[in-house]
């Protein structure tokens, strides 16, 4: 029997935790949202803990924030891409089960070959058939059924997050500026940029910003939002690729969509149907498939 080398043994747990970390976010999210807390400010909180746990950490370890007015530019778009798929899918919350929409957030590697086809990268037959796959899984997984209705605006929503996230993955791959720049520093600015978008919208709304944030368990929702499906997601995704490489580290993500229905049904009692099950398997098997068959 083959030993297991030391990168394995680092890497596979921490792509585990990656997308374990990422599917909690219905479990701190949702009851803040049935609070009645608007998710500007929801997300105000999440992003600005995380900039200060992260600039607590950069700064411990000494770490250079000089960055060039290109890089800069860079920065602020990859920040407007992400604060999109965060408000999207908190959002969709409000409309289709917390697990459907984590899970359809899933599907953005698909996109992200969608896009690289106007970047005239053209896509191998297995990412094609993964393609088709995924439609099918989504159109089934998104039919309503007697005993619950699917929302097609939840759906919308979902699929803008996942189409956001895409638009991210491809800057980040695509842009030579950025390269050299640490994942830390990289998430540090991308956070902020969310951080003062959401601040701008709850004061231009005029709203409480601690709108029906009211107890220590809200509190700790906050700062649960912050730590897990932010921070440890974003760290342990880096030693993931660092330690198995990128291909691995992203089937491993398989993790985050059940990690995300479980939390759904269990915690919150969302229906799980026939539908959601089938489509949800084709959806992560096509994905799956198609990081594998291409190594990308």
């Amino acid at each position: 029997m083959k030993k297991l080398s030391k990168e394995a043994l680092i890497g596979y747990p921490a792509g585990i935790i990656a997308g374990i970390a990422y599917g909690l976010n219905p479990l701190f999210g949702v009851p803040l949202i049935k609070n009645g807390t608007p998710v500007e400010s929801i997300l105000f909180f999440r992003y600005g803990i995380a900039v200060l746990i992260l600039g607590a950490f950069l700064l411990s370890d000494r770490h250079d924030f000089k960055v060039s007015w290109k890089q800069a530019g860079i920065l602020l778009v990859l920040g407007v891409f992400y604060t999109a798929s965060s408000t999207f899918l908190f959002q969709a919350y409000n409309y289709i089960p917390s697990g459907l929409a984590t899970t359809l957030v899933f599907l953005y590697p698909v996109l992200v070959a969608l896009i690289m086809v106007f970047l005239r990268v053209v896509p191998s037959w297995q990412v094609w058939v993964a393609i088709a796959a995924t439609f099918v899984g989504v159109i089934i997984m998104t039919q309503s059924h007697s005993t619950q209705k699917i929302d097609p605006i939840g759906v919308l929503l979902s699929l803008a997050s996942a189409l956001s996230y895409a638009f991210f993955i491809v800057i980040i791959n695509r842009s030579k500026a950025i390269s050299n720049m640490s994942n830390s520093l990289l998430t540090f600015y991308v956070l902020i940029v969310g951080a003062i978008f959401f601040l701008s919208r709850v004061v231009a709304s005029g709203e409480n910003l601690t709108e029906g944030i009211e107890t220590k368990l809200d509190w700790l929702n906050l700062v649960g939002l912050a730590i897990l499906p932010t921070i440890v997601s974003t760290a342990t995704l880096a030693v993931a690729t660092r330690n198995i490489g990128a291909t691995k580290a992203s089937v491993l993500g398989v993790f985050e969509p059940i990690t995300a229905i479980l939390v759904g049904t269990l915690v919150f009692g969302e229906a799980l149907t026939n539908n959601i099950i089938i489509g949800i398997l084709i959806a992560m098997f096509a994905v799956s498939f198609m990081i594998i068959s291409t190594k990308r």
